[in-house]
């Protein structure tokens, strides 16, 4: 081993140890969405940290890598646990869906302050506390006059069936623990992701699997809040896998299951038909989106035959109220620095149909996950929502392909969530400068090899 290897190894449980210091310290030290201050002092040392350990990690010998992601994973991951989520309240929706399924009714059918539901959520203290106090900012009045940790006690749910099912098994194995359940949840999901990643990558690059273990919005997003993207994320991933092994049936069972439990994995289904416009049509080319339509209509049917026209809960709802069908909201806001609002809309879906249709006419099909990527990090960049956690599958799809300069769109999303306050405009603009600038040095590198240079090519 050289010198510089030697040191590497050195450094790099050093710095990964710093990581999880200032993990532990974003978690514990008091911030919250409703109290942000803590968090962006933290928040720029974990980014920080997290560049530094990745890098050194890159001059580290490959037979060392897989055990050190997996060591730092673990420890990132555990950082989560250290407290009930701080930024979110998404998880105590989670288990009070799968309290209302054990108890045979259907989510979509009853919100949360249904009457007839009351005692049920007499048997749910943990998700609605008794007493007169209900301060925090994980906590509101509902109308009957209980107070509730469940957001939008109003309305039904929004998950699609693939998450419900999950909620299920986090209440039956964990319901008693609440919140604490979901966040073990999160932190198997991203854990048994990292695997697979790291399986999936050949062993001189099996470095980039920290790009997802050890990246501070991991242990923020998918364990300390909870969310359920990371299971969308870890089913999305295993279905490109599959699609780029010819697994065409098994990939789109896959993409269909991450459809249904967070819908914005559809964003991957064209990068598994990559390169599809550009050869004679074949019976197969269907075969992926196919199954996942029914697949996803598959794992709805249960649920349509309990709750009838109201299957799909408060989901047209919680579209209209953020924003995306109106003139004046923070979507949209990348494309309405040049576009009038009247028509951002419309011009974001041509965006996205343009990178859609460019990953099916140019796209690799041995790589799914680089198209799936792109169409990815451009709809978030058209779309501008200010939720870091539907980053999660782009942070996957970057270990995949490499190309670390997507990172950017989930960070912009972080800024935008706790500083709604920002111009969303500007800071997505700079999340899609950092893309760009990302590309052009691949690509001049990649022009500097063709003349003759010795330059290694950036991954």
């Amino acid at each position: 081993m050289s010198a510089p290897d030697r040191r590497a190894v050195a450094v790099v449980p050093v710095l990964v140890a710093a990581l999880v210091l200032a993990l532990a310290r974003t978690v514990t030290g008091g911030g919250t969405l409703g109290h942000s201050g803590p968090l962006d002092l933290w928040y720029p040392v974990d980014l920080v940290l997290f560049g530094c350990s990745v890098a050194a990690l890159r001059r580290v010998r490959p037979g060392l890598v897989t055990a050190a992601v997996l060591v730092g994973c673990l420890a990132v991951l555990a950082t989560g646990l250290l407290r009930p989520p701080r930024t979110s309240d998404d998880a105590y929706r989670y288990l009070w869906d799968g309290r209302v399924q054990v108890a045979g009714l259907s989510p979509y059918a009853h919100p949360p302050d249904d009457p007839r539901l009351a005692a049920l959520r007499a048997r749910a203290p943990e998700l609605f506390p008794p007493g007169p106090a209900c301060e925090g900012w994980d906590l509101r009045r509902a109308r009957p006059g209980f107070c509730s940790h469940v957001n939008r006690p109003s309305v039904p749910t929004i998950y699609p069936p693939v998450a419900q099912g999950y909620f299920v098994v986090l209440y039956g194995l964990g319901g008693r623990f609440g919140v604490r359940a979901a966040q073990l949840g999160g932190a198997v999901s991203a854990l048994v992701l990292c695997v697979l990643l790291l399986r999936l990558l050949p062993p001189d690059r099996r470095w980039q699997a920290a790009l997802w273990g050890w990246f501070p919005g991991v242990a923020l997003w998918a364990v300390n809040d909870a969310h359920v993207d990371v299971l969308g994320a870890l089913l999305a991933v295993a279905g490109l896998a599959a699609t780029a092994r010819g697994r065409r049936a098994a990939g789109g069972a896959l993409l269909g299951a991450a459809i249904a439990t967070k819908i914005l994995p559809a964003l991957a289904v064209p990068g598994a038909m990559s390169g599809v416009l550009a050869r004679r049509p074949r019976p197969g080319d269907l075969v992926v989106p196919g199954t996942a339509a029914a697949v996803c209509a598959l794992v709805y049917l249960p649920y349509a035959l309990m709750s009838g026209k109201g299957v799909l809960g408060y989901l047209g709802g919680y579209l209209a109220e953020e924003g995306y069908d109106s003139e004046a909201s923070a979507r949209f806001a990348l494309i309405r620095l040049v576009v009038p609002d009247r028509f951002a809309a419309g011009a974001a879906v041509v965006v996205v149909a343009a990178a859609v249709l460019y990953v099916l006419r140019s796209g690799d099909d041995r790589r799914p996950w680089r198209g799936a990527l792109l169409v990815s990090g451009v709809a978030l960049l058209a779309l501008t929502p200010s939720y870091p956690w539907y980053g999660l599958l782009i942070v996957a799809l970057v270990v995949l392909d490499g190309r670390w300069e997507w990172l950017a769109v989930p960070v912009a999303a972080q800024i935008s969530y706790l500083h709604s306050g920002w111009p969303h405009g500007v800071v997505f603009g700079t999340a899609a400068v950092v893309v760009a600038a990302g590309q052009a040095v691949r690509t001049g590198r990649r022009r500097s090899i063709a003349h003759g240079s010795t330059s290694a090519p950036l991954r």
